[in-house]
């Protein structure tokens, strides 16, 4: 079983920065990639910026040269530094691992982030 806890949220004013972290329990085996989505009221969830475990990273048009994902030396847990914040990026941030051959997701239960102008 693992579990994924989310810490790091919170409120900023525009151009504002907050750290968010997420940190994997349960197993010690290194995940295929960790990532961070957000979801908006009324809105999808959408990607914010993925992070495998070679490194390679992913990040939505959105938040590029704005954030950065990151993982620890033990591979379980990921970093999302967010700089110049914007308050269309308040949002819930939610954190995903997937693992295994099979791709099995896991998901955190979310941390709020809140960007005034």
């Amino acid at each position: 079983q693992v579990h994924l806890v989310e810490s790091g949220g919170g409120s900023v004013q525009a151009g504002g920065s907050l750290r968010l972290s997420c940190a994997a329990s349960g197993s010690m085996f290194s995940f295929n990639f960790m990532g961070w989505y957000r979801q908006a009221p009324g809105n999808q969830r959408e990607l914010v910026a993925v992070i495998t475990l070679r490194g390679i990273t992913t990040y939505a048009d959105s938040v590029k040269g704005r954030f950065t994902i990151s993982t620890g030396n033990a591979k379980n847990t990921v970093y999302l530094q967010m700089d110049s914040l914007k308050p269309e990026d308040t949002a819930v941030y939610y954190c995903k691992a997937v693992r295994g051959a099979a791709a099995t997701a896991y998901w955190g239960r979310g941390t709020q982030v809140t960007v005034s102008s």
